[in-house]
C-alpha cells in the first residue's frame, strides 16, 4: 500500500473517529458537530454569493439609482439577510451572538441586515427546560428537583449563550438561575475558526468588506462570557465600585450554586427600561431614570475604567424603590466589561472636551491619539457623539437631535446623517457618499481595539433615550463634561513632579468645573430647566 493511500485513508479514518467522538460528547447531537457546522455555514456563504451574482452581478445596471435597481439590491439584501438568520437560528451560540452585533451595526450595513437581525436580540433560540437541568446535573452534581422547590420552565430572557428561569430554593429564597445552553462552550473554538475563514474569504472577493476587527473582539471576549463564576465576580466588583450610589441595585450572587456554566443571583423584580407603560404606570420619571443612568456610565468610561458593555434594555431594570421611593435602576449581566487603561481614558475625555468646545484640532489630535489617522477624524467624532457633522460643528450640546437623527429603527436614520457628514466635509474627505461605509470599515479596523465596546456602549445608552424621548436633556453632557475633566485632572496630578504643581492640577480641575456647574447652571436658568439643574449639582 502506497504512502499516498495510507496518509488518505488515515485523514479519513481521524475524520469519522472525531465526528464520533464529537456526537458522543455532545449526546448525538448532529447540530452541536464542527463539521456539520462548518458545511452548514459554508454552504450559506456560497448561497448568499450566488445570490448576488444572479439578482446583481450577473447584468449590467445601466442606471443605479433607478427604482428596479433599488428594489433588486433591497430584495437580494432581504433574502441574504434571511439566509443568514436562518444560519444563526440553527446552529445557535456564538453564531447567535455575531448575529447580535450585526443586528447592532446600523451605522454600517445595509438597512435589510440590521432589521432582520434585531430579532435576535428579543427573539434567541431557547433549549427546552431538560437540557438546563442536565448542565446544573454536571455542574453543581445534585438533581435540580431536590435543590429546587420549583422552577419556571418559562425563561425571563434567552440570550445568545444562555438563559435565565425564576426558580425558588428549598430553603425559600426566590434567584434567578443562568445556565449556559448545552455544548456552546464546547463548539465555540470551530465556530470562531470557521468564522474568521469566511470573513476572511469574503474580504478577499469584496475588499471594502473589512470584518477582521469583528472576529478579533468575539475571539477575545467570548471565552470570559462563557466564565460565569467571571460575571459573578464583575458583579460584586461594579457593586462595591458603586456602593455610594443608593439607587443602583446590582443582584447578590449565591455561590455555592455558581460554577463557570451556571450561575444563580437572587432574583430582583423590576420593568425594563425600555417599557414605557410600566414607567407610566409606576409614575417613575424618564429623566432620573436617563440621568441615573448616564451618570452611572459617564463614571464607569471616564473614572473608573470598568465598563459594563452590554447595556441594551433587557440588562436594565427600573423600579420604585421601597425605602425612599426613588427611581432604582437594575443592572443585570455583568459577563462583558471593557477595563479601559489610564492612557485611553485620559485621551477619550480630551477628545469629548474637543467636541464640546468645537475645537478641531483638538479632535484631529485626540482622534490620532486613539488610532484613527489621516482625514478620518471627522467621521470618528461623528461616530463617537451618534450625530451629524452639521451638529459637531455647531456643538452638539447646543443642536437638539431632529426626528431625523432619532429615527431608524433600520438604520437609516443614521446612514443620512453619515451622507449629510460627507457633504459638508468634501474638503477634508474627498468621497462620494456610496464608499461611506468602508471608510467606517476603515476607523472600526485602525481605531484602538479599547473602543470598539466603548461604540456599541455608546450607541445602546443612546438607543435607551432615544425610547424614553431624553436625547436632548443637557444634563447628560453637564455630567460628562464633569467626569472627563476630573479623569484629565486625575491623570496630571499622577505626572505632575512636585507638590506646587499638583496642587496647579487640584486647583485648575475645581475651576474648570466651578465653570461648567455655573455654564450649565444658567443654560438650565434659560430653558425653563433650572430644577433639574440644581438637582445635578446639590
Amino acid at each position: 500500500m502506497s504512502i499516498r493511500r495510507v496518509l488518505k485513508y488515515g485523514v479519513v479514518g481521524s475524520a469519522v473517529l472525531g465526528t464520533g467522538l464529537s456526537l458522543h460528547a455532545n449526546d448525538y447531537d448532529i447540530n452541536s458537530v464542527g463539521i456539520v457546522r462548518l458545511g452548514r455555514a459554508g454552504a450559506t456563504v456560497f448561497d448568499i454569493a450566488t445570490t448576488y451574482q444572479a439578482n446583481l452581478y450577473s447584468r449590467e445596471w445601466t442606471d443605479k439609482k433607478s427604482p428596479e435597481y433599488l428594489k433588486v439590491k433591497s430584495d437580494t439584501h432581504r433574502a441574504a439577510a434571511e439566509r443568514l438568520l436562518e444560519l444563526c437560528r440553527t446552529n445557535r451560540g456564538v453564531y447567535i451572538k455575531v448575529g447580535q452585533h450585526i443586528g447592532a451595526l446600523e451605522y454600517l450595513l445595509p438597512a435589510e441586515y440590521v432589521s432582520t437581525m434585531k430579532v435576535l436580540h428579543s427573539n434567541a433560540p431557547q433549549n427546552p427546560v431538560e437540557d438546563l437541568y442536565r448542565v446544573i446535573r454536571q455542574d453543581l452534581r445534585v438533581d435540580p428537583n431536590d435543590l429546587f422547590e420549583s422552577f419556571d420552565p418559562e425563561p425571563l430572557g434567552t440570550a445568545s449563550l444562555a438563559q435565565v428561569h425564576r426558580a425558588t430554593l428549598r430553603d425559600g429564597r426566590e434567584v434567578a438561575v443562568k445556565v449556559q445552553h448545552p455544548y456552546v462552550k464546547g463548539n465555540s473554538i470551530v465556530d470562531i475558526k470557521t468564522m474568521e475563514v469566511l470573513v476572511k474569504l469574503v474580504a478577499w472577493t469584496f475588499p471594502d468588506f473589512k470584518f477582521q476587527w469583528l472576529v478579533d473582539e468575539s475571539k477575545r471576549n467570548l471565552p470570559v462570557e462563557l466564565d460565569f463564576a467571571n460575571e459573578g465576580q464583575n458583579a460584586e466588583k461594579v457593586k462595591e465600585m458603586f456602593r455610594h450610589y443608593k439607587w443602583l441595585k446590582i443582584p447578590g450572587v449565591i455561590w455555592e450554586y455558581t460554577t463557570p456554566r451556571v450561575l444563580m443571583m437572587e432574583y430582583t423584580k423590576g420593568g425594563q427600561v425600555n417599557d414605557l407603560e410600566y414607567i407610566q404606570r409606576e409614575k417613575l420619571d424618564p429623566y432620573d431614570i436617563a440621568n441615573k443612568i448616564g451618570q452611572l456610565y459617564s463614571n464607569m468610561i471616564f473614572l473608573k475604567g470598568f465598563v459594563h458593555s452590554d447595556p441594551h434594555p433587557g440588562n436594565i431594570l427600573v423600579r420604585r424603590s421601597e425605602q425612599n421611593g426613588g427611581t432604582e435602576i437594575v443592572l443585570l449581566d455583568h459577563g462583558l466589561y471593557a477595563d479601559l487603561t489610564e492612557k485611553f481614558r485620559y485621551n477619550y475625555s480630551k477628545l469629548w472636551l474637543s467636541i464640546l468646545r468645537v475645537d478641531q484640532e483638538g479632535m484631529k489630535k485626540y482622534a490620532q491619539a486613539l488610532g484613527v489617522e489621516g482625514s478620518m477624524w471627522g467621521l470618528f467624532a461623528c461616530m463617537v457623539t451618534g450625530r451629524p457633522w452639521n451638529s459637531v460643528i455647531h456643538g452638539v450640546d447646543k443642536v437638539k437631535q431632529d426626528d431625523e437623527e432619532v429615527s431608524g429603527e433600520n438604520g437609516i436614520g443614521r446612514r443620512k446623517w453619515i451622507n449629510r457628514f460627507f457633504k459638508l466635509q468634501k474638503e477634508m474627505i474627498q468621497n462620494e457618499g456610496k464608499l461611506v461605509l468602508p471608510h467606517i470599515s476603515d476607523v472600526l479596523e485602525k481605531v484602538d481595539r479599547q473602543m470598539l465596546l466603548v461604540l456599541k456602549t455608546n450607541d445602546l445608552i443612546r438607543g435607551i433615550e432615544t425610547t424614553l424621548r431624553t436625547q436632548n436633556r443637557m444634563t447628560a453632557f453637564w455630567v460628562m463634561s464633569k467626569c472627563c475633566v476630573k479623569s484629565i485632572g486625575s491623570q496630571e496630578y499622577l505626572s505632575a513632579g512636585d507638590t506646587w504643581s499638583k496642587l496647579a492640577t487640584c486647583l485648575r480641575e475645581q475651576w474648570c468645573i466651578l465653570k461648567l456647574n455655573l455654564y450649565y447652571l444658567y443654560r438650565g436658568i434659560v430653558s425653563l430647566h433650572l430644577l433639574s439643574a440644581l438637582k445635578m449639582i446639590f
